[in-house]
């Protein structure tokens, strides 16, 4: 019965994550890692596949065009363009002809997504604290099936930008959700490399999109073959359950103990002592009850004030550069699907090193490598000629590769670089920043109207300012995560001398 459990656990320590951590309340009652972990895994990775189509498509909605216009090419003005429909037959730049003087509503229509993802994480956020953790993620994807399809039968183009928005919004809370719930019943111990694995099935949802658009040519059919994904995702209406951590801190607690037992029995746990337990860590829970911080209060004392500012601007520049470069590779030369491809292989890549990386080295030295490579790639890619094919493309992926490194690491960095009063404020201000690079990101790639140099500079000032700037971060890589604004205010601030006391 214990088999699952027992060789889930030897996994861990096989990868160094033996059991030595603090055994909190959920996992003492359902172990660190058995058939019901490994299902809810699998369950919630599901959601990254339509994840990542909805937040990628616009590489393939409105790809690089040719036309004609009174025998020239891709002349403007041109009141009455020729498209080339050799590769693709229809995108939403020969619909509503975004050419010309209207090309940046391309990069406008990808900035009202981005908006709704969001304003939906907040939104989302604040619903799922509120009603449970099930109830608004189950809305969402629902909301996100229903629009994915609406999109491909929209006949005008705000029309489709607001249904889009829509889709924005429902994918911000998916996103937001659903870490949450894979993180409130993950064992501290293997939090690093979970949230690692979470996000090789968004890399995964990447890679698939080329092949989709390869044979859905028209963006209505791409459109409508990529929310198929959604619909697998129905099934959290039968399967997904809600968290026992939001139950015990709602004070549920006979769904609570009911939730834990079903589950304790999948892991091939024992009961007896569930009630017991949870009506304990209650009583202790109001006796150690600690007054919660927000938002004002990480820029009331220096240190955080510091610390905040810079780790925000790392979500800045990794959300910036890998939604605005992953963009820019489907408008270089060559194979548009190749090259798309080959950015979302390289970025699994890195996803699959990202655990090593954190278990071997720092997490800021992680930052640093990362920054520096990411910006010398994007300048040598702003001096190769426009023509240069696989070195560009080799450029561009490395510039990716290592903004998405970020992304993983810097999710981690910031929970242990901030303390538990004001841990959820500090992530949610993050993941805010990250969402206006990620806005700001696809009218950089107009810049190579202007000249082809200056989108990949545009790129890659900006991982080169968050080198300099994360220099001023302290490392977090095994220390111990501070609790109250006086313990956070203090960390990283000096280091000891020989023989000090931390």
């Amino acid at each position: 019965m214990y088999y699952i459990q027992a060789l889930g656990e030897a996994f861990w320590e096989l990868l160094g994550y033996g059991s030595a951590a603090k055994v909190d309340l959920i996992t003492k009652m359902l172990g660190t890692f058995g058939k019901f972990h490994f299902a809810l895994l699998i369950l919630l990775c599901i959601s990254k596949f339509p994840i990542a189509f909805h937040q990628m498509a616009i590489i393939f909605l409105a790809p690089k065009v040719v036309y004609t216009c009174e025998g020239e090419t891709n002349a403007c003005p041109c009141p009455n363009p020729v498209y080339d429909r050799s590769i693709f037959t229809d995108t939403i730049v020969m619909k509503w002809d975004l050419i010309c003087e209207k090309k940046p509503l391309i990069s406008l229509s990808q900035t009202i997504f981005q908006l709704g993802t969001l304003i939906g994480s907040v939104v989302f956020g604040m619903a799922s604290d509120r009603f449970g953790r099930r109830k608004p993620m189950i809305f969402a994807i629902v909301v996100q099936s229903a629009f994915g399809f609406l999109a491909a039968s929209i006949e005008t183009f705000w029309t489709f930008n607001f249904v889009r928005f829509i889709v924005g919004l429902s994918v911000g809370g998916t996103m937001v959700i659903g870490f949450v719930i894979l993180m409130e019943y993950t064992a501290q111990q293997h939090r690093e490399i979970i949230s690692a694995i979470y996000q090789v099935p968004f890399n995964l949802g990447h890679t698939l999109i080329p092949v989709f658009s390869y044979f859905f040519r028209d963006y209505r059919h791409f459109q409508m073959a990529g929310s198929t994904s959604t619909l697998i995702c129905l099934l959290y209406f039968c399967f997904l359950p809600e968290t026992a951590r939001w139950l015990i801190a709602m004070k549920q607690t006979e769904r609570a103990i009911n939730v834990l037992t079903t589950l304790a029995k999948i892991n091939g746990r024992p009961t007896a002592n569930i009630r017991t337990d949870v009506l304990t860590y209650q009583l202790q829970a109001e006796r150690n009850k600690l007054k919660k911080g927000d938002i004002t209060d990480l820029f009331r004392t220096p240190n955080l004030r510091k610390n905040i500012l810079c780790c925000s601007f790392n979500w800045f520049s990794c959300s910036y550069c890998f939604y605005g470069v992953s963009q820019y590779i489907g408008q270089l030369s060559g194979n548009a699907f190749i090259n798309v491809a080959a950015s979302a292989i390289v970025a699994l890549l890195g996803t699959l090193s990202s655990v090593p990386l954190m278990r071997s080295m720092g997490r800021r030295t992680i930052l640093l490598l990362c920054h520096l490579i990411s910006s010398l790639c994007l300048f040598f890619l702003a001096i190769l000629p426009s023509k240069s094919g696989d070195m560009s493309i080799i450029c561009a992926c490395a510039g990716t590769v290592t903004s998405f490194i970020v992304f993983l690491v810097v999710y981690l960095y910031t929970s242990e670089l901030f303390p538990t009063v004001v841990r959820n404020a500090a992530m949610g201000f993050c993941s805010m920043v990250a969402r206006i690079g990620s806005m700001i990101a696809p009218f950089i790639i107009d810049l190579q109207a202007i000249k082809p140099w200056l989108a990949p500079v545009g790129f890659a000032l900006v991982p080169l300012a968050c080198f300099f700037i994360t220099l001023k971060l302290p490392e977090t890589k095994g220390c111990q995560l501070t609790t109250t604004i006086a313990e956070g205010e203090e960390f990283g601030k000096k280091k000891p001398k020989k023989g000090e006391k931390v």
